[in-house]
């Protein structure tokens, strides 16, 4: 598999260009230290922040939509993949300098904390001047490190449009809160029916004729190992009626240590078109939805997913994600932070 393929499949995305006049809201990506930020295609933006020194106490997750006026909303969400990290027993107290700030509900269904909107100012006001914040129950204590708060808060007001405005985390001024963009409304899908008919492999002559059509078809440069390499090749390839006299092909692509991905091409339910690949990535079909889940590392603290949903011409991508920094906080990733949000209305 080519490096721009290898590249697409790692947890953490490529850091764009950030640039708070673009029309549409950048899809940012920066890290510092101990914090990270995420920002999705309608301006929203996520940040999360860990312990020092790789600490695997907790993570906090802050988020704020793009738009004038917007406020900042806190949680917490404790680690539980080591061996004595038993669940937080008694009420999650927030201190700064020592300072008891109140308590904290939990959200006992996502098992988070939740910050108000004075503990989250407090919090915020800290990490600039690198104040000390814990959050402590009467068996749990997550120290919240500020390396990387100002450079990643500042990021965010830069890419939200809000350095110099009142309502700036980092840089405030007297510019007008109405000159920060507004929030871009999510793309909108609308599903489309597809037919229930299960996969049926391909074999013999429509095998042989199609494999050269699928390997033709490029995707930044890439190609599908697995329509040429022998040991793959012993998978098989599938077609899926869809609708509207389309079919879906799906071929295994690839295989790393802990990740594996596979091919998916729409094609005239006759073979006999060129094929329009979708993904190289992904690892299901259910319904209308291919979907990829990919581990940053073989412990699987951290994730990275896609989906494409078929609108009944061709599958458009309708969502892209990822979960936090390897931190070993939560199997299956500590948060989901999308870059990429859509409305998706259910095909009736």
């Amino acid at each position: 598999m080519k490096a721009a393929t290898l590249r697409g499949l790692a947890l953490t995305p490529l850091c764009f260009a950030l640039s708070a006049a673009a029309v549409m809201p950048e899809r940012a990506y920066f890290n510092h230290k101990d914090w990270s930020m995420v920002c999705d295609n309608t301006g929203t933006c996520r940040v999360d922040a860990y312990e020092a020194s790789d600490g695997t106490g907790g993570s906090l997750l802050l988020t704020r939509e793009a738009g004038p006026n917007t406020p900042v909303t806190g949680q917490i969400r404790l680690g539980d993949m080591n061996d004595d990290d038993k669940p937080s027993q008694g009420p999650m107290r927030l201190a700064i300098d020592g300072k008891d700030l109140g308590t904290l509900p939990e959200e006992r269904k996502d098992e988070t904390w939740q910050l108000n909107e004075a503990q989250t100012a407090a919090v915020i006001n800290a990490v600039k001047g690198r104040g000390n914040v814990v959050f402590k129950s009467d068996n749990r204590r997550f120290a919240l490190s500020a390396a990387g708060a100002s450079a990643v808060l500042l990021k965010m007001d830069d890419v939200q449009g809000r350095v110099g405005t009142p309502g700036a985390l980092i840089k405030k001024g007297d510019k007008p809160e109405s000159a920060v963009p507004a929030a871009v409304p999510a793309p909108v899908i609308h599903a489309a029916v597809v037919s229930k008919a299960q996969p049926v492999t391909l074999t013999g002559a429509a095998l042989a004729t199609l494999l050269p059509r699928l390997e033709a078809t490029k995707l930044d440069g890439d190609s599908c190992d697995g329509l040429t390499d022998e040991t793959l090749r012993n998978e098989p390839v599938t077609v899926t009626p869809l609708s509207n006299g389309k079919a879906l092909i799906a071929a295994t692509c690839w295989r790393a240590a802990y990740n594996e991905g596979n091919g998916y091409w729409v094609i005239d339910e006759a073979l006999r078109g060129k094929p329009t690949l979708i993904t190289l990535i992904a690892n299901d079909y259910d319904q209308g939805v291919i979907t990829s889940v990919q581990r940053g590392r073989g412990i699987g603290d951290c994730m990275s997913g896609a989906s494409w949903t078929w609108n009944g011409d061709t599958f458009v991508q309708s969502d892209d994600y990822n979960t936090g920094e390897c931190r070993l906080i939560r199997a299956g990733g500590t948060w989901e932070m999308p870059t990429l949000v859509t409305t998706v209305i259910p095909a009736k």
